[in-house]
């Protein structure tokens, strides 16, 4: 640390900083520029008390949104860094399909705040990608998040808990029932994590949260292995009264 910090002059000056999304000069090799820094929605309170979700209005304390209500979550709350747009859209597809691995712990950095309580008994698991996609990828965004917010936290990192043993197409366009046959049996425990994750509290980490059915799958299978809380964690989440203007 002490040898990166001394070289920090040396680096600015051979590479100028720059904001990832528009290349505006900026003032340090991480973060945005103040114009990119205003595009991100933060999501804020009050919101619901089972996933997070920001009312659009003041509601009363504890108050579920219209979709926990309906259909109670198994997860023990979703803590995102962002609300999905443009803005988060595009450093999400830098880090995803861009090689931008170097914005791994700016994001991670955005995330972690809106963890309630970790300590070091906590684990952090990313979610899976398929062997056949990892290869072609070279690394799995997911997990790059998760090393640094377990860095964050000083907690441990359980990179391979979750084994993703058989591709999945893409769930755009899917209905609920239709996503839950897609990766019935897609998402399995890593055998030699199990007794780790009985009785664990587990922080699940991914890039963007869209419909909840890639986590959903995940907590299933960590809960049924004896998982005592998972809460989910992303960048950028995706709410559709948003995405449609509503």
């Amino acid at each position: 640390m002490r040898v990166a910090r001394s070289l920090a002059p040396l680096v600015d000056l051979v590479f100028p900083p720059r904001c990832p999304l528009c290349g505006d000069a900026i003032g340090a090799q991480t973060g945005l520029c103040a114009a990119c820094w205003s595009g991100l929605v933060i999501p804020g309170q009050p919101a619901c008390i089972s996933c997070g979700r920001p009312f659009g209005e003041a509601m009363p304390e504890g108050a579920s949104c219209a979709p926990c209500l309906a259909s109670p979550p198994r997860h023990d709350g979703i803590a995102a860094a962002t609300l999905y747009n443009e803005t988060s859209r595009k450093l999400v597809l830098a880090l995803k399909h861009g090689n931008r691995i170097a914005l791994a712990p700016f994001m991670a950095d955005l995330i972690v705040p809106h963890l309630a309580s970790t300590d070091r008994n906590w684990l952090i698991v990313p979610v899976p990608l398929h062997r056949w996609r990892l290869w072609r990828r070279g690394y799995n965004q997911a997990a790059e998040l998760a090393r640094h917010v377990a860095m964050r936290c000083q907690t441990r990192l359980a990179v391979d808990a979750l084994v993703r043993r058989r591709a999945t197409p893409s769930l755009g366009g899917l209905g609920k029932k239709a996503r839950k046959r897609t990766l019935s049996g897609a998402i399995i425990v890593n055998p030699r994590w199990g007794s780790a994750l009985k009785g664990a509290d587990i922080v699940l980490v991914d890039d963007v949260l869209t419909s909840g059915a890639t986590s959903d799958s995940c907590v299933s299978v960590l809960k049924k292995t004896g998982a005592k809380t998972v809460v989910v964690a992303c960048f950028a989440r995706v709410l559709d009264e948003l995405v449609n203007g509503a």
